[in-house]
């Protein structure tokens, strides 16, 4: 069976007038040929698709790379790449510029004789926007995860714990139940410490009447989920009560509006309106969300200064949030999947709000 992800490469290709592609960034090699090693390049041309590793990697490659030609280049990858491209009559090299080092470019250009290096930023980047059924299906189960570890921890957490014993049992439970790890260091802020948006797991110990904000994900089977839940911990204060209902409120209407055919500004707008109106808008200074998928942060982007067209198959997040410095915050985040006529959510933890 063909390889639809390579047929649409190669449809690129033809638009930007390239006669190949040479890909060596990891998460592009992985979506691209299912090898889950640590090392190798893709070249693809009009008419063959190449990984080449190195020979630690000759019988797994081969196994997981269905449909590719695989080569074990030696020493100098280039030299591989140089009878390769020769033999394919392959003068227009595009490379990813973005993931390329510049001494990297720099030797390419003098080792492969004959061949014009072109930056082809973000080529395979625009086809991963859109996830396909099998995508889709394994982020759900990634999504799923992070609900089931949701409800693992509402069950843990209590004062007396340190925000660092939370995130530990946080990702050793993801891990037991199947997680590659966490999809990125896991956010668990409590107190004070709620207002930082990306506060990393401390050794603050968690107090009676404090929120804590619990950001986290499983990276399970090369897909990330990424949730947010804010739940207290005895009884709040009323002004942080407040500022969950609020938080809830531009959260619902984003999901309930959200849908094909709208910018990443107007996406936006949906929550940072709302939050607006109670007077919180300055303390709401990150955007509504982004893309996920291989990488837990992807196009497109929701943000009041983007102009990216949402589409079905897109996966992005919601996730308004106000901070007070000094007093706390609360986020509230799910992954949703942008249909022909609204979204379908992935993750589906609870949002009331819980005191623990």
């Amino acid at each position: 069976m063909a390889n639809k992800r390579v047929i649409k490469v190669r449809e690129a290709l033809q638009q930007r007038n390239l006669d190949a592609l040479l890909i060596t960034s990891s998460i592009n090699r992985r979506y691209l040929t299912g090898f889950t090693g640590s090392s190798g390049y893709v070249l693809i041309t009009a008419e063959k698709a190449y990984l080449l590793t190195d020979f630690r990697y000759m019988t797994q490659a081969p196994q997981q790379a269905v449909g590719f030609d695989v080569v074990e280049h030696g020493p100098s990858v280039s030299q591989s790449l140089q009878e390769l491209l020769q033999a394919q009559k392959a003068t227009r090299l595009g490379f990813e510029s973005d993931n390329l080092s510049f001494s990297a470019y720099n030797k390419y250009a003098e080792e492969l004789a004959g061949v014009q290096l072109i930056p082809a930023s973000g080529l395979v980047e625009q086809i991963r926007i859109i996830k396909d059924d099998e995508e889709l299906a394994v982020m759900k189960e990634a999504a799923d995860l992070a609900d089931r570890t949701f409800m693992h921890m509402l069950e843990f957490i209590k004062p007396g714990l340190t925000e660092l014993e939370v995130a530990i049992e946080m990702e050793f439970f993801m891990r037991k139940n199947g997680a590659t790890s966490s999809s990125f260091d896991t956010i668990i802020a409590s107190g004070e410490r709620s207002a930082l948006p990306h506060g990393v797991a401390s050794e603050r110990v968690i107090g009676s009447g404090d929120f804590v904000t619990m950001d986290f994900g499983a990276l399970l089977n090369g897909y990330c989920s990424d949730i947010t839940r804010t739940v207290a911990v005895g009884k709040p204060s009323d002004q942080l009560r407040e500022i969950y209902d609020i938080v809830l409120e531009a959260q619902l209407n984003g999901l309930a509006k959200l849908g094909p055919g709208m910018t990443g500004r107007e996406a936006d707008a949906l929550t940072r309106d709302i939050i607006a109106k109670y007077g919180y808008g300055e303390q709401f200074g990150h955007s509504t969300g982004h893309g996920l998928g291989m990488e837990v942060h992807e196009a497109p982007r929701l943000s009041k200064l983007s102009d990216d067209i949402l589409k079905p198959g897109m996966v992005v997040t919601v996730e308004p949030g106000i901070y007070l410095p000094g007093v706390g915050g609360v986020r509230i985040e799910d992954d949703v999947v942008i249909t022909e006529t609204g979204i379908r959510r992935l993750t589906e933890s609870p949002k009331d709000f819980i005191i623990l």
